[in-house]
């Protein structure tokens, strides 16, 4: 029997099932809205992760992350049970490049100074100092070049970037060579993004990274005003799979299912659970309430 291609009319994404397995609704949304094709021709990948946290570990691992979920979250989401639950390799770009900046700030230094003011108390006027903390300004340019590597970006539809980066990292010392052997009875979704769209993503998260580090970099107290310009050299992506557990969590009515992802290597559980607003507010009443009634109190009950 061929392997089926599942693609999801909801959130586009194409899983490719075992062969002999079905599937009726998308692992990664829950949608129904589910159409077996032929599988899409996309270059096979160069590398893969292999799956180290088999289904009882990663169940486990979600069930500790349900019950560990704050007060304030959506108390659905921890009572929902732990159902459609499957290991997929998920297709990624592993992007590197020598990145070029030429950046440009004001540096701060601190000193203090003595203030002399007059307050009035009683009727009488009095003299005192104060030390206030004031900044000299300095502008600093300069050129930062660097390597960026082993920057991962999804190059799936079904999973966003911001989720396979709250999964992060994966041990890119266990890469292998893609083999179908490798992967086989698992679920292997086929790339529904562009070479293109996981370029920009990566030279987007490449510049995010590279402010954090001229941050870091800034000499004197603080900076204000960081300004740079990135070219990038020598890029390279080269498309991987990763493994991931995925679970399209139903914790309300008319609420599209929540998206859970574990990371397959290491057991990292990562969802964007939505807050439980009621509990906010009623926590909001309740702290204010007691400040009232303590404030009160130390008025004398007048």
């Amino acid at each position: 029997m061929t392997p089926t291609t599942l693609h999801c009319g909801t959130c586009r994404a194409e899983l490719t099932l075992p062969a002999g397995e079905r599937a009726q609704v998308c692992p990664y949304c829950a949608s129904p809205n589910v159409a077996v094709t032929a599988r899409s021709a996309h270059d096979e990948p160069l590398f893969c992760i292999p799956h180290a946290e088999g289904e009882r570990r990663a169940k486990a691992a979600l069930a500790t992350w349900q019950r560990q979920l704050g007060f304030f979250r959506h108390p659905g989401v921890r009572r929902a049970k732990l159902e459609a639950f499957r290991g997929v390799y998920l297709p990624a770009v592993l992007y590197s490049a020598v990145a070029r900046a030429s950046y440009s700030a004001s540096i701060g230094e601190e000193y203090y100074v003595t203030e002399t003011y007059t307050v009035t108390v009683n009727g009488k006027t009095q003299t005192r100092t104060r030390r206030v903390k004031k900044h000299e300004w300095v502008p600093l340019s300069g050129r930062a070049d660097g390597w960026a590597a082993d920057i991962l970006v999804s190059a799936s539809r079904g999973v966003a970037n911001d989720a396979l980066e709250r999964i992060e990292p994966y041990d890119y010392g266990q890469l292998r060579r893609f083999s179908t052997g490798l992967v086989a009875g698992w679920g292997v979704e086929t790339p529904s993004r562009s070479t293109a769209e996981c370029l920009d993503s990566a030279r987007g998260e490449l510049v995010r990274q590279l402010e954090g580090k001229l941050a870091a970099f800034m000499p004197g107290d603080t900076h204000s005003d960081l300004r740079f310009s990135t070219r990038t050299e020598q890029e390279t992506a080269t498309p991987v799979l990763v493994p991931v557990w995925v679970l399209a969590l139903a914790f309300a009515p008319d609420t599209p299912a929540l998206q859970v992802l574990i990371n397959g290597q290491t057991g990292k559980v990562a969802a964007k659970v939505p807050w439980s607003w009621p509990r906010i507010v009623a926590a909001a009443l309740l702290v204010a309430a007691v400040v009232a009634a303590a404030v009160f109190f130390l008025r004398g009950g007048r």
